[in-house]
């Protein structure tokens, strides 16, 4: 770094506070052209803000960095190894999500439509991204899970490509209650199912708990 004059300390701090005013700005402004947009912009005009603020910040670095160091060669080797070395460090999660999500498309264990369990989230894989893959579950909720998941956790997959899947339920009944009974009304209930999917085959299998017990 280099001794700095007082003009140049006043500019310094001028670009930082026009900065900070312009990326307060920016917010301002598209948070309210956002509330007055139609319904299908609101989103895309919420995520330009950090777009924008970041835009701002590194305008202001650019501006700032020749003033305080001298732009040798020196100075601009060490400058973009600094800069490569905090990205390496800030994208190593990232680069990790990639390399997983590429090697979840080589081997594939799992595909769009499956039903997998993965770090605690059990639901539909909606979508396999290069990034992350998107699950929904069995409550109507999208999880986003990254690919780098792969090196330390385990999946359980329910359907493995097939289109059917394996469903357990529990019935809390009546002693008295026989099996062909039980069997009688689940198949009643699960009607709703078989006629919005008649070429799946449905089968029911109905067993009484050996711990449970009985009371007269």
């Amino acid at each position: 770094m280099r001794s700095l004059e007082s003009n140049e300390f006043v500019l310094v701090v001028g670009v930082v506070v026009l900065a900070w005013l312009l990326a307060s700005v920016v917010r301002w402004v598209l948070r309210r052209v956002a509330e007055r947009a139609p319904l299908h912009l609101r989103l895309p005009i919420l995520r330009l803000i950090p777009l924008l603020r970041l835009g701002v910040g590194i305008a202001a670095v650019a501006v700032i960095v020749p003033i305080l160091i001298e732009p040798t060669f020196q100075n601009i080797v060490a400058i973009v190894a600094s800069v490569s070395l905090a990205l390496a460090f800030v994208l190593k999660d990232y680069a990790s999500s990639l390399v997983a999500g590429v090697v979840t498309v080589l081997e594939g264990p799992y595909q769009p439509g499956d039903w997998i369990k993965l770090d605690g989230t059990y639901g539909e894989v909606k979508q396999i991204g290069v990034r992350a893959v998107h699950l929904v579950t069995a409550y109507d909720n999208e999880v986003i899970i990254p690919h780098s998941r792969l090196w330390s956790k385990s999946i359980s997959n329910a359907t493995s490509g097939s289109h059917s899947v394996l469903c357990v339920t529990d019935f809390y009944l009546h002693p008295t209650t026989t099996a062909r009974r039980c069997a009688g009304a689940s198949l009643k209930s699960g009607r709703p199912a078989a006629t919005s999917c008649p070429k799946r085959k449905s089968a029911l299998s109905c067993r009484r708990n050996p711990g449970a017990r009985t009371t007269s």
